[in-house]
Order: C-alpha cells, then structure tokens, then sequence
C-alpha cells in the first residue's frame, strides 16, 4: 500500500506522532459524571477561600520555585519522605511521559494488559518498545509471566497500577513484592502507579524505600478531590529522583497550584472522611447491583467498579438517557461488555442504581 506523502509543513514531525491517535476522551455534559473516576466532592470552601486569600496576598509577577521546593518539603512532611527525592509536576500524566523518557525510550515499557492508556501511549509517541502481559481472569497479576518478561526483555519502566487500572483489583502484597524484587534483579526502573491507594489501603511507601529501583506515582486529583489543580508526585530513592529531575521543566508548578496544595497537606483530615464515605458508597452500590438479572458489579478496591453487561453500547446509551455519564471498556481485553463506573454521591449513586436496574 503507497503511504500519503508528507507536506512540507509536517515532514519533520516523527512517524511515531503521526500515527498515534490522541488521549481518547471527549466531554459530555449530563448532570452525573461518572467517567473520569473524580472524587465527588470539590475541595471544603473554606479552605478554597483561605487558598484564595494567600494567592491574593502572594506577588503573581515573580517566577515559582524553580522546582517547587517549598511544596516538596510540605510533601515530605505528609509522606514522611527526603523532600530531595521527591518529584512534582502538573498531574501524574505528566510524570509517566517523563518516566517513559528516563527509561522507556530506546528501551522497554512492559505493562499488564489491560492498564492505564497514558503508559501505551506515551510508549508509542516516544518509540518504547512496548510490551503487554495478560492479566489473570480475575485480574489479578501474572506473577510467572511477568517474571519472566523482566528476565527476558532488555530492561526499561515496569508498571504495577495498585490498585489496577482500569479494573480497581488490588493484588496480594506478596505478588507486588515478588515482582519488585525480581525487576531489581535486572535492572528494571519499576513504577508502583498508587493513584487510587487510599480507597485500598494499601501503601507501598516502604516497598519503595527497600528498593532503590521502585517509586511510588501519587496524585491530587482522586481522593484529595484536586483534578482541576493538576499536581502529581513521585516518591522515589536520590538516584531515580536526581535523574528524573533533569526531565522536569523548570519553575513547572504555578504559585496558584502550590497555594492550594500548601493548604490542603495543612488540612489531610478531609481526605480521609471522604474516603470512608466513597469505600461505604462503593459497597453500597455493589451489594445493590448483586442480584442483578444480567448486569455485574466486578468487585473493587478503587473509588470506582467494572459493570459487565450483555451490551456495553445499548448501557451506557440508557445510562446517558438517564443523565448518567460512564465509561466503555469494552474494547480492551478481558473486558468484554463492560463500563467503568465512578462512585458518585449518595443521590448519584441511588440514581445509577435505578437506572442500571432498569436494563433488561
């Protein structure tokens, strides 16, 4: 078949550009949303107007911290992490395409299939050799397989989502530091993607700390109800976090976003009251749908669920009929008619259970 000749204006763009299709999602406006997996809640007011009150006391003229340093300090408070090995920047999308220029380019990007898009993606826009391992049926990690990939293939980044995306399983501990250990072995840079670990307590902090080759990928935008802000981190050993620094744009994060975030580790306490809300909301949900006729609620440890049903087009067609907004899964593997569900509100959540009980 005879390629399209390039323009003038577009022979210098990359081959690997060109042919890949932007990030997938586009915006509907209903009155639930559920397909983006965002805590329900927005920031307390009151600490959005004390955020706006130091912005308006701050000088917007000069330049931030030439990489955030007073917020990492804060973080490292919260985390109980060397501040030095701690990297921030404008969400943890951002981090991933960094991650993948430390070790991916030229190199291997080995994930589990399914998994978070934003690791394909940025494997293809950056030339990574990509390599996907199967999850198990019931989601959980292919301990063998993977072992075997990180022996087999020339070392890069290694992602483990905990708990996974998009199926919010949450695997054994042991599994997590089986695979952790055996990447070390060989090289591997190995990222233990957290975004969700809150709604699982789970927390592979001292995994990481015993592991100079792991690091930990959190963010602002799930539990901490900051999605708009745009601020992810990484806690990492000094070697992984010095290198990875040298990939951060400087002065990166605005004073705006760190004001924000500056008050909000000053106040953690709301995080977790919406957390045991969101874990009793999501239980709620799922002990409703059980006895659905042909709809399944796929148990999960994140702060949202797998429905699988007969039709993933026909759902979310009628969820939307009902104002409902979700997300399709079911072109990727394993997950044949279903849609990925946010926990909502309680009155969201009520309202999703009816009109999921009104499929057929």
């Amino acid at each position: 078949m005879t390629s399209t000749p390039l323009s003038q204006e577009t022979r210098g763009i990359r081959a690997a550009v060109r042919k890949v299709s932007a990030y997938p999602f586009t915006p509907i406006d209903v009155p639930i949303k559920l397909d983006q997996n965002e805590n329900p809640y927005d920031f307390p007011a009151e600490l959005k107007a004390e955020a706006a009150r130091r912005m308006l006391e701050r000088p917007w003229n000069r330049y931030p911290d030439l990489h955030a340093d007073k917020l990492r300090e804060a973080l490292a408070r919260y985390e109980d992490w060397d501040a030095g090995s701690i990297v921030v920047t404008p969400g943890s999308n951002v981090l991933i395409k960094i991650l993948t220029e430390l070790a991916g380019i030229n190199q291997t990007m080995l994930v589990t299939k399914p998994t978070f898009s934003v690791y394909t993606l940025e494997a293809s826009l950056l030339d990574a050799k990509l390599v996907e391992v199967p999850l198990n049926p019931d989601f959980s990690l292919p301990v063998a397989e993977l072992k075997a990939a990180l022996e087999r293939e020339a070392p890069g980044v290694f992602a483990i989502a905990e708990p996974h995306a998009p199926t919010g399983h949450a695997d054994r501990p042991e599994d997590v530091q089986e695979l952790v250990r055996h990447a070390e072995q060989y090289g591997w840079v190995t990222v233990l993607d957290e975004a969700y670990y809150q709604y699982s307590g789970t927390d592979y902090r001292d995994l990481v700390r015993a592991h100079p080759n792991a690091l930990s990928l959190r963010t602002f935008s799930k539990a901490w109800g900051l999605a708009g802000v745009r601020l992810g981190y990484i806690l990492a050993g000094q070697e992984i976090a010095h290198n990875l620094q040298k990939l951060v744009s400087a002065f990166n994060v605005n004073i705006l976003t760190e004001t924000v975030l500056e008050v909000a580790l000053e106040h953690p306490e709301y995080v977790q009251r919406i957390v045991q809300e969101t874990v009793r909301e999501r239980e709620r949900v799922f002990a409703a749908l059980q006895n659905h006729p042909t709809c399944q609620a796929l148990p999960s440890q994140a702060n949202y669920f797998l429905l699988r049903t007969p039709d993933a087009q026909a759902a979310y067609r009628h969820l939307l009929s009902r104002g409902i907004v979700t997300r399709p899964q079911d072109g990727q593997y394993l997950l044949k008619g279903c849609l990925r569900v946010a926990i909502g509100t309680p009155g969201e959540n009520d309202t999703l259970i009816a009109a999921v009980n009104e499929l057929k």
